[in-house]
């Protein structure tokens, strides 16, 4: 957020976590800081649009209206630079888990932000030893083969809701697996997520869409920098 500007932003769902927030009231500066970069980036010209997502639902009571230079929506459809057209959704509405068995939605949940915290130690300890980030989830999702085979389900789903708006491509997130690729002539783009993966979706200024893996960036930033201290170094 600060190292990037664009002319539009669509948060994608989930940025307030209002499950969380109805066990325990947590909110620390760092929220305060996000909020606030959304706002000035709002101020500065940028179009941004607060997509509801299951975790803000209580969001989508007030979809279709507009807070200052924000507007909230529960979907959109947003045309690229090169003229394709991509419908915007954070695609809960496809999840069977979520529609059908709410309960099973939400112990999933408390599984996951039990496997984030496990993820930040275990992160902490790479760091350590000088390893780079890596995300557990991730790596579990890509080898339970009940998980592959939800993601798959999930995927087909969100790919017909684009045929049925007529459209080029569809970009969602909920499952928090960044992917971007082709099925049955529709562009499939998953962001992943901010808080884990690191992730999210971008458009060039010619059309051309792009996933970021921002812990990758940081990295090669980082080695960059050594590289260039070293040399520093030898010139001296």
């Amino acid at each position: 957020m600060r190292d990037n500007d664009s002319k539009y932003l669509f948060l994608v769902g989930d940025i307030i976590d209002g499950w969380q927030l109805k066990k325990s009231w947590y909110w620390t500066q760092s929220h305060n800081d996000v909020i606030q970069k959304i706002l000035r980036k709002a101020r500065k010209g940028t179009k941004v649009c607060l997509i509801a997502g299951n975790h803000d639902e209580f969001l989508r009571q007030f979809v279709n209206l507009r807070f200052g230079a924000i507007s909230l929506q529960n979907k959109v459809v947003h045309k690229l630079a090169d003229g394709r057209s991509f419908l915007i959704m954070h695609g809960d509405q496809f999840d069977s888990v979520l529609q059908h068995a709410k309960w099973l939605a939400h112990l999933g949940d408390a599984a996951y932000e039990f496997m984030l915290t496990v993820n930040r130690w275990f992160n902490w300890i790479r760091k350590l030893f000088g390893f780079d980030y890596w995300s557990l989830s991730s790596y579990l999702k890509q080898r339970v083969k009940n998980a592959v085979s939800y993601i798959s389900s999930y995927e087909e789903a969100l790919v017909m809701a684009a045929k049925a708006h007529k459209v080029d491509g569809v970009v969602c997130g909920h499952i928090h697996k960044a992917e971007m690729r082709t099925i049955e002539g529709i562009l499939y783009c998953n962001d992943g997520d901010w808080v884990e993966s690191c992730t999210a979706l971008v458009e060039h200024f010619d059309g051309r869409l792009e996933l970021i893996n921002w812990a990758e960036e940081l990295n090669q930033q980082t080695a960059a920098t050594e590289n260039n201290s070293e040399y520093e170094l030898v010139r001296l």
